[in-house]
């Protein structure tokens, strides 16, 4: 399976949210969205782009730190999580999200922190890793495997 890859720089949250609405507004069902970084490197910034794209207000989403997932409506069920507080895959299991990502296979599952279960996820994901650069300086590598996520990818270049 081919591998997409794309590099960019984000200068502020706003820049950031958008990239996250450009990205979002072209998924469909069974979406898995992939996000690594450290504690406030952009991830739910990213994610209410995300939703904006799916018909979601971003004043309904919020990081489900304690909660561990948040549900949303927009053109499909979004499942919004939040891994920070787990270990590892094994500890991913326990929190059940296998159950988790089957009922993403008809909406989009949004996950921080995904390093941790990477092994969990299916082939077909996009994964976008943030790294700081300065206070309001991001950069964003967005890498997909397969097909839906690589149209996106490609878009954004052209786009």
């Amino acid at each position: 399976m081919s591998e997409t890859r794309l590099s960019l720089i984000t200068r502020g949250p706003t820049a950031t949210r958008e990239l996250g609405q450009r990205i979002g507004q072209p998924l469909k069902a069974g979406s898995v969205i992939a996000l690594i970084g450290e504690l406030g490197c952009g991830k739910t910034c990213f994610t209410k782009g995300l939703c904006a794209g799916l018909g979601i207000p971003k004043k309904q989403v919020n990081s489900p730190t304690f909660a561990f997932v948040n549900e949303y409506q927009g053109r499909f069920l979004v499942l919004h999580l939040d891994l920070y507080r787990i270990d590892d895959a094994s500890a991913g299991l326990d929190v059940g999200i296998m159950d988790y990502l089957a009922r993403a296979e008809k909406g989009v599952a949004i996950i921080e922190w995904a390093d941790k279960v990477l092994p969990l996820l299916p082939d077909d994901r996009m994964v976008v890793k943030f790294d700081v650069l300065s206070p309001r300086k991001r950069q964003l590598e967005l890498s997909a495997r397969g097909k839906r996520f690589g149209r996106i990818i490609r878009g954004l270049e052209f786009g």
